[in-house]
């Protein structure tokens, strides 16, 4: 897409969006529904969630239920501009042309540093789940291992990465489904060898707020970054077949999947184990669960469910990230070479974004106490800054589709605009919050630099490159 010539109009009778960086339409409809569930469940659902857990307690199941609320306004205020304009940028497209140049440059370098970043520190996960079934096998040839899997995978046709994607997902969303019906199971009685626990475990030991409202922070903000990863499908929806179509049906759903697998994968856990059993954090909470239910190998199985996680969030991942980098480049803001592509793919942003996570995983050997460390707390606010371009976007870009082209908004933000101001609210409140607390508080900073850096830098490169259509 050029930078000084709106978008074309999206062909309702095709469905497809024009992709000018050289990339095809090699994703099909069954690889974007997947996509959409598995992005919504990730290690960090699997594992990350015990120390949400630890800290809030039941109470965990509002601080999921709220975070969820706001990632689903997120999601409906990006799909509705997504439907409208498909593009591989996605939230960086929609930001350049709402805000300006700079906005998008700021967002989608932000975005392409996160992916990057979370390529290595998933490579690190997967290679330790490894090493615990090889001893004496070294970590970084795992990762070197998968990185050399998945780099392939994404150098070769888009449709090799929705075919990895789309087994991952269905192995995800069947080991999430099968816990959550042995859960349910148990929790009323039926499953043999367990008898229903009633609210013993909801309002005993301290009660459903354990630890007051700071427990509930700490939970609300641990919630909010396990939802990271649901972006991916409108990165993925401008290769696929049908992209506005794709787009439309997995906003549309994704209110069931976030309360069916975040919030009441909490609610089972917490009605079912000790919210202060030291298991949850130690073990995982989903391992936790089976081994109290005495579910044979409950260990050994949830590791394999976790390392498909891992695995397949590497992939999507680079994916994402090569992506966003091409539509950058397109847009001029990258180098050119960057943005190459051969045969729809574009292998360069591929191989240097494959390159920058093994990097990161040699760091964290090198310099675990000092670059590392900084790299984690760069990252750690980033997705809050993406929802906030999301949010500032919608509000600036529903008003000019309305006026000039108003079939395009086949989806459409509830509420406008009362909800997309909620949403800031949101996001300003979660920001406080992180401001408040110790642990949160030094991510914000270093996030916050890179932002401050990266607007800057785009400022710069927006002022050379003269005035631009905002239509761009």
């Amino acid at each position: 897409m050029s930078r000084t010539t709106a978008p074309e109009p999206v062909d309702r009778k095709d469905d497809r969006a024009p992709l000018s960086q050289g990339l095809t339409h090699g994703l099909k409809q069954r690889h974007l529904s997947m996509i959409a569930l598995g992005g919504v469940i990730g290690a960090g659902l699997f594992v990350g969630s015990g120390a949400g857990i630890a800290a809030a307690g039941p109470s965990i199941v509002v601080a999921y239920a709220i975070s969820g609320l706001l990632v689903m306004l997120v999601m409906r205020m990006l799909g509705e501009m997504s439907a409208a304009n498909p593009a591989s940028g996605s939230f960086s497209v929609h930001a350049e042309r709402a805000i300006g140049p700079w906005a998008g440059f700021t967002a989608g370098w932000a975005f392409w540093f996160l992916l990057c970043v979370a390529v290595g520190l998933e490579g690190i996960g997967a290679a330790k789940i490894m090493t615990g079934w090889f001893p004496g096998t070294p970590e970084w040839a795992w990762v070197a291992l998968f990185m050399l899997v998945f780099c392939a995978t994404n150098l070769a046709a888009v449709k090799n990465f929705g075919e990895f994607e789309f087994w991952f997902a269905a192995l995800k969303v069947g080991a999430i489904v099968l816990f959550l019906g042995i859960g349910v199971l148990a929790i009323v009685g039926v499953l043999p060898g367990s008898d229903a626990p009633g609210t013993a475990n909801l309002t005993g030991d301290g009660g459903f707020f354990p630890n007051g409202s700071e427990g509930l922070i700490v939970g609300l903000l641990a919630s909010v970054f396990a939802y990271g990863g649901l972006e991916t499908v409108t990165i993925a929806a401008a290769e696929s077949e049908h992209p506005v179509q794709g787009v439309a049906k997995a906003v549309r759903t994704a209110m069931w999947r976030i309360a069916l697998f975040y919030i009441g994968s909490m609610a089972v856990i917490v009605t079912l184990v000790p919210w202060d059993d030291e298991a949850v954090v130690a073990k995982g909470p989903y391992v936790a669960t089976l081994d109290h239910l005495g579910i044979p190998a409950a260990g050994q199985i949830m590791n394999v469910v976790v390392l498909i996680a891992l695995l397949s969030a590497m992939n999507a991942n680079i994916y994402g990230a090569s992506r966003m980098a091409t539509s950058l480049v397109a847009r001029g803001q990258g180098p050119k070479a960057l943005g190459r592509t051969f045969g729809g793919v574009p292998r360069p942003a591929v191989l240097v974004s494959s390159v920058f996570g093994f990097l990161c995983v040699l760091l964290s050997y090198w310099r675990p106490d000092d670059i590392f460390v900084w790299l984690l707390n760069t990252i750690g606010a980033i997705i809050l800054v993406v929802w906030f371009f999301i949010a500032v976007s919608q509000l600036l870009l529903r008003r000019r589709t309305e006026r000039e082209a108003p079939e395009k908004l086949v989806v459409k933000m509830w509420a406008f605009p009362v909800l997309t101001w909620v949403a800031l609210a949101g996001m300003a409140v979660i920001f406080f919050l992180m401001a408040r607390e110790e642990g949160t508080r030094v991510q914000l900073y270093w996030t916050g630099g890179l932002t401050v850096l990266l607007a800057a830098i785009g400022l710069v490169v927006q002022k050379a490159r003269g005035p631009v259509s905002q239509d761009a």
